[in-house]
């Protein structure tokens, strides 16, 4: 590669137009350099490769099916042409890295996976109804373009399929990366649109699931997967809506006739992460179901706390449990924040350190809880009056330690048993996604709840799950 960019001056002009200014990479068929366009001052991104053997005539692939594309997901090029031992192409620059950078350093949350390719599959479909199959469709030829919005661009069609081009590749051949080639393709089938879109299926797979479906210690032993079938995504991520879980299984179909071609699957990701209708980016729609179990449990939460606490009229609970709910459900983490905040007066009213020991414990709440702790906050509740005998006074210390000593030494073993069984059901939550597992779960739960403390009222948490219930019903029949 060295020797490649020494017949490459820098200062001199490629093309006639287009001057290196320092390198971006390099790969095994050539290299990428930053340049500047010197009729028109814009920067460039100008890939150099060698006229050896196979590389040149696939360079030149790459830019006549690239330069027959327009589309936002697609990396343009500007224009190319042979000098000098080289290939030259000219592409629109796009600062940014790859999607398998992204994956390796953890930095893609599933929202931005998703959307990403959502993006890719859009730019497939532009690709595919102009006659372009990319054949190559994997992690490291998806450019990440930095900005606060998801943005991609799908790179190198050197092992791109068109009507007119004439093949690269020996019979028998199978050009791309093993991992992301479809199983009729390793039988030796023709190259069509469905490779590209299983190809989809496995980068988004593992994305979603942390680890590729079918790498293994031999290329053997991978392509043995890959024929073989991904398991549904649904095992290693039952969290997940149904319908990206739908979406990326169907675009893993063994049989090519029932995946869905590019734009379904593009279809299907937007439909479940924002509305048709709005503009590129991300929403609220792909967490509308968790996003009202917070709002639920934040509402609870604020309410019961106003209410069971003395110190707040009467009329404020009501309020504080609306504020509560929507705060929960537009951003949940401060939803949470003042949920646990309307019992901070209450409790400081009664005693200082009393205060200070929730203020510690709520602080830490925030600090560690994750989203779906929204509901297991309720929970605290148990430890602060709920479920407390009648003839039980709350700790009047000053000391923060000692007020938390007695509030735990004079709770009712029921209090534990119950605030046990939120944790559980929290626990679980992941795993309720059909009517039947709802129904159980609930009953579960109401069981656990009242059965052990038959002289307990458990009114709060009987509410609490069967409202989580009804919203995972819902969600589980969409």
């Amino acid at each position: 590669m060295a020797k490649a960019l020494a017949r490459v001056p820098e200062p001199e002009l490629a093309l006639g137009r287009y001057r290196p200014l320092r390198p971006l990479g390099s790969g095994g068929s050539g290299s990428v350099w930053l340049a500047r366009d010197e009729r028109t001052g814009l920067e460039v991104a100008l890939k150099i490769v060698p006229l050896e053997g196979k590389a040149g005539d696939r360079a030149e692939r790459e830019a006549e099916a690239a330069a027959r594309l327009r589309h936002p997901s697609c990396v343009r090029a500007y224009s190319f042409g042979r000098e000098r031992g080289h290939v030259f192409i000219a592409y629109e620059y796009a600062p940014g890295g790859t999607f398998r950078d992204a994956l390796k350093a953890g930095r893609l949350s599933d929202k931005e996976a998703v959307e990403a390719c959502a993006q890719l599959a859009e730019g497939l479909a532009h690709a595919h109804g102009r006659g372009v199959l990319h054949r190559d469709v994997k992690p490291a030829n998806v450019l990440l373009v930095d900005g606060p919005a998801t943005s991609v661009r799908l790179l190198d069609f050197g092992l791109a399929a068109f009507a007119e081009a004439h093949t690269l590749t020996a019979q028998g051949d199978v050009p791309g990366t093993l991992a992301y080639i479809s199983p009729e393709r390793l039988a030796g089938e023709p190259s069509t649109a469905a490779a590209d879109v299983w190809a989809v299926g496995v980068m988004l797979w593992e994305a979603l699931a942390g680890r590729h479906p079918f790498t293994r210690p031999s290329l053997r032993e991978t392509g043995d997967a890959v024929e073989a079938g991904a398991p549904s995504l649904a095992s290693v991520r039952p969290d997940l809506p149904k319908p990206i879980v739908a979406a990326v299984d169907r675009a893993l179909s063994l049989d090519p006739r029932r995946r869905p071609s590019a734009a379904a699957l593009a279809d299907a990701l937007r439909g479940s992460s924002r509305p048709r209708a709005g503009a590129r980016g991300p929403s609220n729609r792909l967490l509308l179901g968790p996003r009202l179990a917070y709002g639920a449990g934040a509402g609870v939460y604020a309410g019961a706390a106003a209410t069971l606490l003395p110190f707040w009229p009467a009329g404020l609970a009501l309020a504080f449990a609306a504020l509560a709910a929507t705060a929960a459900f537009v951003r949940p983490r401060l939803g949470l924040a003042l949920a646990l905040g309307v019992a901070v007066f209450p409790l400081g009213n009664l005693s200082l350190g009393l205060a200070v020991a929730y203020g510690v414990a709520a602080t830490a709440w925030l600090a560690l809880a994750g989203r779906r702790e929204l509901i297991a906050a309720t929970s605290v509740l148990l430890l602060f009056g709920v479920f407390r005998p009648p003839d039980a006074t709350l700790a009047r210390e000053d000391d923060a330690a000692a007020a938390a000593r007695e509030v735990v030494s004079t709770l009712d073993p029921a209090a534990w048993r119950l605030a046990l069984v939120a944790g559980l059901l929290v626990a679980t939550l992941r795993f309720v996604r059909t009517p039947w597992r709802v129904a159980f779960w609930g009953a579960a739960a109401v069981a656990a709840a009242i059965l052990p403390n038959p002289d307990v009222s458990a009114w709060p948490l009987v509410a609490a799950v069967w409202a989580a219930s009804a919203v995972l019903a819902l969600r589980s029949a969409t």
